[in-house]
């Protein structure tokens, strides 16, 4: 049976504590990931917004951590951030990444898996902890077997590229792959990125250095991210059905592929609605909703009904030769989903 790798995010305000929804859903879940506190990462800074501190952050934190790794769930720490700067091969780094895993080690009573973008890092947690799982990141974008073939000696396991996600008879060649080597694989369900994105190197490195990019006079009046400005004009759209993400109508496809899937929840808005959604294997509601980043406001006011999808959805798209320029199929299926608000 398929489990699911939930983020970890700290509650702010009246926000429900994500460790109260691990709790509710702790027979579904195998892993929860995290960033440390103020380290880049592939996403924000859990503690630090333009200098204002959330000091009593740490300590939230690691009560939360304790009390999931105490449910049985496993804790995968991430040092994945796509850029490390002038320190990526240093000493500092490293003594950063030993110096984290012990702490957590102490407070939360250990730690079962790193997931990094940083051969350097591997390397680090291979030599000082062999008994910690390393786990390349999904924004590595490994996705053939030489890819996996070239790293075999510093990660045991991968999250497979994004980009393959629909293609069934592939994965279970990765699969096969991974089996005789040893090896795990994983698969990151509700992303809402754009498939092959030009502009996801240049975005990942905004996020790793966006501390400093917080307190620097930048361009105005820019878009940086290409998927925003992409999708302003409305031709664009069936674009966003060409993407990576499964439906949890579709999940049980995968069941024998992956045992167990991550679900991007660090920074989404209904962490629960997601795991609610993706446990029961269906949705009734906008399907932008579940994704991270989802697209909502582009398409507003319209939604994306997911119960107005054909029966033959995954079929069509896990077979197809994904040379969407030159087919309309997604664009037909748009139209079929598209909904205004009032009509739902």
């Amino acid at each position: 049976m398929i489990k699911f790798a939930v983020g970890y995010q700290l509650p702010e305000g009246e926000e429900e504590p994500l460790v109260d929804i691990v709790r509710f859903y702790r027979d579904h879940i195998a892993e929860v990931y995290f960033s440390w506190l103020d380290q880049s990462s592939g996403r924000s800074s859990l503690i630090n917004r333009r200098g204002m501190v959330n000091w009593s952050g740490q300590e939230r934190m690691e009560h939360d951590l304790a009390a999931i790794r105490q449910m049985g769930i496993k804790l995968d720490l991430l040092f994945n951030a796509n850029c490390y700067g002038g320190k990526a091969l240093s000493t500092y780094l490293a003594n950063s990444v030993c110096s984290t895993i012990d702490h957590i080690g102490q407070v939360a009573g250990g730690l079962e898996i790193v997931t990094t973008t940083s051969p350097a890092v591997a390397h680090t947690v291979k030599e000082h902890f062999p008994g910690i799982e390393v786990r390349a990141s999904v924004n590595m974008r490994i996705g053939t077997i030489k890819g996996m073939q070239y790293v075999a000696d510093l990660f045991d396991a991968f999250h497979v590229q994004r980009e393959h996600n629909r293609d069934l008879d592939y994965l279970r060649e990765l699969k096969a792959w991974a089996d005789e080597h040893g090896k795990t694989l994983t698969m990151l369900a509700n992303s809402g990125c754009m498939n092959h994105c030009s502009g996801q190197s240049f975005h990942d490195n905004l996020v790793a250095h966006e501390a400093e990019i917080a307190e620097t006079r930048n361009i105005e009046g820019w878009i940086p991210h290409a998927c925003w400005r992409y999708l302003r004009d409305p031709a664009n759209w069936p674009s966003i059905l060409q993407n990576s993400w499964v439906r949890p109508e579709d999940l049980h496809h995968y069941e024998g592929i992956f045992s167990v899937v991550k679900l991007a929840t660090r920074m989404h808005q209904r962490p629960r609605m997601v795991l609610e959604a993706y446990t029961k294997r269906r949705y009734h509601g906008n399907l932008l909703d579940l994704m991270e980043p989802g697209y909502s406001p582009a398409l507003a006011p319209r939604i994306m009904n997911n119960d107005a999808f054909p029966e033959e959805w995954f079929e069509r798209t896990s077979r197809c030769d994904r040379r969407c320029y030159r087919c309309d199929y997604c664009a037909r299926v748009l139209e079929q989903v598209l909904t205004a608000p009032e009509a739902f």
